[in-house]
């Protein structure tokens, strides 16, 4: 587990992630962020068909994996046979959680999403330009002075 991952369950006391399928590798999420993902997917329509199977598959696939004192993490198996890992993982940190590869299946995410936004115009600069001049505080009203 990433050292910056395990630093941050241990400042909130948590001593288990909760791991689940997501694409072609699996998840893992504190148990606050994991709190927050359900409170965002209660909040959606309830009777919508793509969030009932959005759902359904998160939840359904989720099991709360215990940490042993060295800061690893004990995979069920089905969790491990449906990302396809055997000896070897690779760990990939993104925003709220990390991920677990195997490392075919990562190179293969990698070579199709280079070919993706090679072949996309997606008006996305990058490196990301830098951030515009902090503007003066909007007022509810055009003719309110700003609050200070």
């Amino acid at each position: 587990m990433p050292a910056a991952f395990r630093r941050a369950l241990q400042q909130e006391g948590a001593t288990s992630v909760v791991m689940t399928s997501l694409d072609q590798c699996l998840a893992a999420y504190a148990p606050s962020e994991w709190a927050r993902l359900e409170h965002h997917l209660r909040a959606m329509p309830a009777f919508s068909r793509q969030v009932k199977a959005l759902t359904r598959l998160l939840m359904s696939r989720a099991a709360d994996c215990q940490l042993d004192v060295q800061g690893r993490i004990l995979l069920p198996a089905p969790l491990r046979t449906g990302a396809g890992l055997e000896r070897e993982a690779l760990v990939v940190g993104v925003l709220n959680r990390f991920e677990v590869w195997s490392p075919e299946r990562w190179a293969a995410f990698v070579a199709d999403s280079e070919k993706l936004l090679d072949d996309a115009t997606l008006d996305v600069q990058w490196p990301l330009p830098p951030s515009p001049a902090a503007e003066p505080p909007q007022t509810d009203h055009p003719q309110e002075k700003p609050r200070r």
